[in-house]
């Protein structure tokens, strides 16, 4: 059949998508987007939309950025794809490059495509490492769609698929907002919640405990932030086990918080380290980094992570082109300096709203929690939709996560490359839009 000369009408697009596209999370947003520059998006129809979630959480440098365009129209140009036994320089360049990121002892890189990828891989060699099976997740986590990280993963998407894989548990997640233990001022008391729920694992336990898989800030998990010496103490419960910690940095890796790396902040180094996401600032890369010694063991006991799109050479590149805007524009520093810009922006929102119940994030990663009544943090799932639709009628991606017992919480990850202007932008439309949804509650 020839291809057409002009592309279909709007109409015809929506029936062609009802009738040919599985769908895989919801509903799609009735948007055609026709191109992305910068913090933008544009519309078949003409509409400019300003980014804040940087694509699914992973633009990091905006889209099409003018170095990463380079780079993909060269290296496409001259070695994209080979045979996953071979190795080619900007795979190797990468990984040399990533250690010199990273703390001792993480040193050795496995180059995949996605988070979930990375995750299995992780837990996958951490099984292999230890010998045992069983893996522990926060109740809110999200590491993936495939089998292990799947299984790892509580926010959603558990029902209707049968067995999980054997020897998974959820712990509770220390959340400050909503405490489930309290010192006598009310605030969260982590410790004895912690306590608690490794002596859950430890009589639910057969024995067999690998590793604990978690996300320094969950984000799906509606930007929730441990508090400093959770994940000290976390370490401390892994080690008494003889398990490996893996911390998932899918986004919050490569200077999002303002650190390279999120777990800079508590001054613990993970076992394994899983990157996706921003490393390839919007294309498919994903790594996991662990150390010479751990590395060494998973190879002598046979580790196989044999994958068609292992260690490409074209993501690779792309990989080593975001490293260098990393560095020459010193974006863990701007995204410190925006980040507080954004942050006093969204204190000076729940001033206005009292449909704000709190705010919280690191960096340029931000968290809104929309309540319906601030004293009892009751929520509204009909106010987050509400909030999200005005924000995209007005000119707004945001994201919204709504999970049950929390209220929706605006998730804002613009990139690092946003200006003021562009952030102060995001924050006017935000506050109309909470404004006008929150209005006769």
């Amino acid at each position: 059949m020839a291809a057409s000369t002009s592309p279909p009408s709007a109409d015809t697009f929506w029936a062609d998508a009802e009738s040919h596209l599985v769908r895989y999370g919801g509903e799609f947003t009735r948007e055609i987007i026709d191109r992305a520059a910068g913090s933008f998006l544009f519309t078949a129809d003409g509409r400019k939309i300003l980014d804040f979630t940087s694509g699914q959480m992973s633009a990091l440098l905006g889209h099409s950025h003018p170095s990463i365009v380079a780079t993909v129209q060269r290296q496409v140009a001259t070695l994209d794809h080979l045979y996953s036994g071979m190795l080619s320089r900007p795979v190797v360049d990468l990984a040399r490059r990533l250690a010199g990121t990273l703390p001792a002892p993480l040193e050795k890189s496995l180059l995949l495509t996605t988070g979930a990828e990375s995750n299995e891989a992780a837990i996958r060699m951490a099984k292999l490492v230890t010998g045992k099976h069983e893996i522990i997740s926060f109740a809110r986590s999200w590491h993936g769609m495939t089998q292990a990280a799947a299984s790892a993963t509580y926010s959603t998407g558990r029902k209707g698929y049968g067995p999980a894989a054997p020897g998974n548990f959820a712990i509770p997640v220390p959340n400050a907002y909503r405490p489930d233990f309290t010192t006598d001022d009310g605030s969260l008391d982590w410790s004895r919640q912690l306590d608690f729920a490794f002596d859950l694992i430890d009589a639910q336990s057969t024995g067999s405990l690998a590793a604990c898989l978690v996300e320094p800030i969950l984000s799906s998990g509606g930007i929730i932030e441990p508090p400093v010496g959770y994940f000290a103490a976390l370490r401390e419960k892994c080690r008494e086990r003889d398990m490996l910690l893996i911390l998932d940095e899918a986004q919050t890796g490569l200077c999002r918080t303002g650190t390279w790396y999120a777990f800079e902040r508590d001054g613990v180094v993970p076992d394994i380290l899983t990157l996706s996401k921003t490393l390839g600032a919007g294309l498919p890369l994903a790594a996991v980094v662990t150390s010479a010694e751990i590395e060494e063991e998973a190879h002598r006991r046979g580790f196989l992570f044999f994958t068609t799109h292992v260690a490409d050479p074209l993501v690779a590149a792309v990989g080593n082109t975001v490293l260098d805007v990393l560095i020459d524009d010193k974006l863990d520093e701007r995204a410190r300096s925006l980040g507080a810009f954004l942050r006093d922006g969204l204190a000076g929102i729940a001033d206005r709203h009292t449909v704000v119940g709190d705010v919280r994030g690191r960096g340029m990663l931000a968290g809104l929690e929309l309540v319906v009544d601030r004293e009892t943090k009751r929520t509204s799932d009909e106010l987050g939709a509400r909030v999200t639709r005005r924000c995209l009628e007005l000119g707004l991606h945001t994201n919204i996560v709504q999970l049950p017992g929390m209220g929706g919480v605006m998730r804002i990850a613009p990139p690092l490359t946003a200006t003021e202007d562009e952030l102060s932008l995001g924050l006017t439309i935000l506050d109309q839009a909470i404004g006008d949804a929150g209005a006769g509650l």
